[in-house]
């Protein structure tokens, strides 16, 4: 990661002329708009009087009547007031990216009003427009202790839009965000999951109109995390976790950003980072130097062996050396070494020799109490640091409450102040905290590999083929991707693609490392898995592409590049248009499915798996060309199959 965060200005404009959106009928609604390029926001009050807005681009409605206001200390604010606006900022940032790109560059215009309630109070709307979408927060003054008790924030959709939701058939749906993602019409959503009517974000809309409107969070932080209830009429409405009960905020109240990021194409959802943008920068202090965070891949035993001993911990780290990976994830488990801290020391020391950095696991139940401002999580990231480990993964918070958020931030700024990466599980999605807290090196909030070995499982190819345009917009996702052993449905080529589709600086691999080392069919794609990078210059997403069905994503490191192809469905040919490279020749290596080969016999190659009818898989074949950028290139997908393509610059 650069030492340099970000080169940021602010061009303040000037004060515009005071205008008051007071009660009106829907035929009278007296819009006040703001505008940036095609994208249009009316602001205005509902009939009921609520405060309002409006999200039009290119003319099209992206978001119908849709309320605003929040509810503090019983009261709810937004109703029959007047609204002025203070000041226009022009934003323009730049901040260095670990994931789809090296850098983010975004500007925007970021709008102040001044909310004059009946009784003669003020509150603060915030609306930042730009070419990535629309966000909006609500700001209140106070002292002392402040009650939320929820917000009127709605999201009105276009009729006939296909909504991408994540679902799972258990409460842990809103636990841990870890569902398979699903399309239904706008319609349906609120009797489509047999979980109830709330939907975790973020959520994917493809637009009637064409186009792609994309609901999400940013800055989380000091507050309860936002999930979508479906209403009726076509209509989200804010929920949190809390419910009726609400939460306390100390002093004022900032909310999280609700953003509707908007895409003309999949290429500019996947690159995408209005989320990432609204987080405030590192800290230049706690992040003033940022040598210790460095991106790449790690080796796994829970795949193989979940409850882990001192030598197999041992070898693992043997085996990142052979395998040219970066890290060993220790599991679950090392707490039942005897010594356990002694151990740990030993096997970070051993590791360390070899140019290993070593994470330990740990349950957030062990490490979530208040008193004396976290003490029991700071004595545990001390013990972490002395033993010469380099990172945690904090495992089951299972929600996104306040107070869960809370410890959430309260170890990301414990484990800086110590130099330490983190890892959470059992957690929410991202709403961009890795651009404030960069030592986030990546979190679940996905549906992974796991899945496979789950009763739940397997992953489906059309989940795979949906992630890189639902989850994966907002931030990195420790899928932990490879699974040649129980890839379900998928091809091996599938599995391979995994490394390029799906990002995550800290890219933890699933499948026995001994399987990669020593299995003869695995042996041609060896070298791309040990110098796949983690985290890319430059991402881009091949037209062909669609939600669920096909993911054809090609990221380039340094002066090569990467495609990655995941399919959902029947066998397909597929012609690459490889314009997306730069000038000169390239030495493709591509990997294929090899529909004529004998099918791969699953049965006893790992003692873990539960294969259920996919004991079989189809194996990968290699070939090498030679192409450039005015060069296509013809691959055949078997059904839910994918392929792979490095292409190496001459």
């Amino acid at each position: 990661m650069k030492n340099v965060f970000y080169k940021s200005t602010l061009l303040f404009g000037f004060l515009f002329v005071i205008f008051s959106c007071k009660t009106s009928t829907a035929d009278d609604k007296q819009n006040q708009t703001i505008n940036y390029g095609a994208t249009e926001v009316s602001l205005f009050s509902a009939t009921n009087g609520q405060l309002a807005f409006q999200v039009t681009k290119d003319q099209n409605i992206v978001l119908d009547t849709s309320l605003l206001g929040i509810k503090i200390d019983d009261k709810l604010l937004g109703k029959n007031v007047e609204v002025s606006l203070l000041e226009q900022e022009k934003v323009k940032i730049e901040y260095p990216l670990n994931g789809i790109k090296s850098e983010a560059s975004y500007t925007g215009d970021l709008y102040t009003y001044k909310v004059s309630e009946a009784d003669g109070t003020d509150w603060k709307l915030e609306f930042q427009l730009s070419n990535e979408g629309v966000a909006y927060r609500y700001v209140v003054s106070g002292q002392g202790t402040q009650h939320v008790q929820g917000e009127e924030s709605s999201f009105k959709i276009p009729s006939q839009t296909k909504v991408w939701y994540f679902e799972r058939d258990s409460d842990w749906k809103l636990k841990s965000h870890a569902g398979e993602w699903l399309s239904a019409d706008i319609s349906k959503m609120p009797t489509v999951s047999k979980m109830g009517p709330i939907q975790g974000l973020t959520l994917t809309c493809e637009l009637p109109q064409g186009g792609y409107a994309f609901l999400a969070e940013a800055a989380l932080y000091n507050y309860s995390g936002m999930r979508l209830e479906a209403v009726g009429n076509n209509t989200f409405k804010a929920n949190f976790e809390e419910g009726d009960a609400g939460f306390d905020v100390t002093g004022d109240v900032t909310t999280p950003w609700r953003c509707i990021l908007l895409a003309d194409t999949l290429n500019d959802l996947a690159n995408n980072t209005m989320v990432a943008s609204l987080n405030p920068a590192p800290d230049p202090k706690l992040f003033a130097d940022t040598n210790w965070i460095k991106p790449g891949k790690s080796v796994w035993h829970w795949w193989s062996g979940k409850y882990v001993n001192y030598k197999e911990e041992h070898d693992m780290v043997d085996d990142a050396v052979e395998l040219n990976f970066s890290y060993n994830m220790v599991d679950d488990g090392w707490e039942r070494w005897p010594d356990k801290w002694t151990k740990v020391t030993e096997l970070s020391n051993y590791a360390k020799e070899k140019g290993i950095g070593i994470f330990i696991w740990k349950h957030s139940k062990e490490i979530n109490f208040l008193e004396d401002d976290y003490a029991v999580m700071g004595h545990f990231l001390d013990s972490v640091k002395q033993t010469g480990a380099v990172g945690v993964k904090v495992d089951f918070m299972n929600g996104q409450s306040k107070s869960i958020i809370s410890f959430d931030e309260t170890l990301l700024k414990k484990a800086a102040e110590r130099q330490l990466m983190v890892n959470f599980h059992g957690c929410q999605q991202s709403s961009g905290e890795y651009r404030t807290y960069p030592n986030e090196v990546t979190r679940e909030g996905i549906r992974g590999l796991e899945v496979n070995h789950m009763k739940e499982g397997p992953l489906t190819a059309s989940h795979n083929a949906a992630l890189p345009f639902t989850r994966y917009v907002t931030g990195h996702g420790d899928y932990t991707p490879l699974g040649f052993t129980e890839p379900g449905e998928t091809t091996w080529a599938h599995q391979l693609a995994t490394l390029v589709t799906f990002y995550s600086p800290f890219n933890c691999i699933a499948e026995n490392t001994q399987f990669l080392l020593k299995t003869k069919s695995i042996q041609p794609a060896l070298e791309f898995i040990k110098t796949v990078p983690s985290v890319w210059d430059e991402t881009f997403v091949l037209p062909q592409s669609k939600i669920g069905e096909l993911a054809a994503i090609a990221r380039r490191k340094d002066k090569d590049w990467y495609l990655g192809v995941l399919r959902s469905g029947a066998t397909q040919e597929m012609i690459i248009d490889c314009s997306f490279l730069s000038d000169g020749e390239y030495t493709a290596e591509i990997f294929t499915d090899d529909t004529e080969a004998e099918r791969i016999d699953l049965k006893g190659l790992n003692k873990e798996t539960d294969l259920r009818q996919w004991d079989t898989a189809v194996p990968f074949k290699k070939r090498t060309e030679t192409v450039s950028k005015d060069k296509t290139i013809i691959i055949q997908l078997a059904e839910h199959g994918g392929a792979v393509i490095k292409f190496i610059k001459k």
